[in-house]
């Protein structure tokens, strides 16, 4: 059978590898080389006419051909300027690990994931510590990827950055909230994806060791080693009081003014959005005259930041930020 073989094959690209238990469900309405189609066709409508012109499918069976399909466009578009990815045997990699997501209801796959992912097949030569290291990052960011009808994972985040912006450059904010742009929708990508779009790929990773440092906290160890991935309430086994010693230089900071709790804390990647755009304060206040032009503005620098320059910014926004919300 054409479906047996092709399950069995060993190698083959990136876009010819899904899980076999999905494999197998799809058997049961048509040949295998359908659930290839859904990652590469991008004509998604005609892929599921044919599928249910077979019979009723099972709405499992739909929703992992439609992740199928992401996860293909997402691998195709993910940091392709790499000469890593030339090689289809680490594409093949990068599809793997997202692929695993999806017997992982509670880390849902979301578009932006393979972001976050692909500095983790770079680095890693091994494909089981990738996952592992997405993994757990991914329950550290796991909230910013969150959505209802009414609002989105990071939208305190945003509500942040405004408050942050409106004390460090009110022009800039009035300009902004003047072109509608107030909700700070247009830096969500930043938030998101921690800043992998915007600057080169050493320089993403440098700004995401100095988060890691910055912000380190003891405590936080035993919320990542939960044993499951959608667990939000995690007890902090060592009942002594923790040296603020042991504590990054941010968060020392903050409970030096009084933040204790691991929720609801404010994060230093919303002052390194704040940080960028105050570095591009002149470039919006002067060509931005509607919101489209904002997001394009912010589009044009992807790759061209400079990671130490944008570190120090916001740095030196959170000692402002914190001295004039005193007062």
């Amino acid at each position: 059978m054409e479906g047996s073989r092709l399950i069995s094959k060993k190698k083959c690209s990136p876009t010819d590898r899904p899980s076999l238990r999905l494999c197998k469900c799809a058997l049961k309405h048509g040949p295998i080389s359908v659930v290839y189609k859904v990652s590469t066709n991008s004509n998604g409508s005609v892929f599921f006419k044919k599928l249910t012109s077979r019979g009723p499918v099972d709405k499992k069976v739909i929703q992992w051909l439609l992740s199928l399909h992401q996860i293909g466009l997402d691998v195709n578009r993910t940091d392709r300027s790499l000469e890593f990815y030339e090689k289809k045997e680490n594409l093949s990699k990068l599809w793997d690990i997202l692929c695993l997501c999806l017997d992982r209801p509670r880390c849902r796959l979301c578009q932006g994931m393979s972001d976050l992912c692909s500095p983790m097949i770079v680095l890693l030569e091994d494909e089981a510590d990738s996952f592992f290291c997405f993994e757990r990052l991914m329950r550290r960011l796991r909230g910013n990827f969150r959505s209802t009808g009414r609002s989105v994972g990071v939208e305190a985040q945003l509500t942040y950055l405004s408050s942050i912006t409106q004390i460090i450059d009110p022009k800039l904010h009035q300009h902004l909230d003047k072109l509608g742009g107030g909700d700070y929708l247009c830096a969500i990508r930043m938030l998101m994806v921690q800043f992998r779009r915007e600057f080169s790929f050493c320089g993403s990773l440098y700004l995401w060791e100095m988060i890691w440092a910055l912000e380190y906290d003891p405590d936080l160890f035993h919320v990542y080693e939960a044993h499951q991935c959608g667990s939000e309430k995690v007890e902090v086994s060592n009942g002594k009081p923790k040296s603020m010693s042991q504590c990054g230089k941010y968060e020392r900071q903050n409970m030096r003014n009084g933040g204790k709790s691991t929720e609801g804390r404010l994060p230093i990647s919303v002052f390194l959005v704040a940080s960028v755009l105050k570095d591009k304060s002149s470039k919006l206040m002067t060509e931005a005259r509607g919101l489209d032009d904002v997001v394009k503005i912010l589009n044009d620098m992807s790759g061209n930041l400079d990671a130490k320059k944008t570190c120090s910014g916001a740095i030196k926004i959170h000692k402002k930020y914190l001295r004039k919300a005193k007062k």
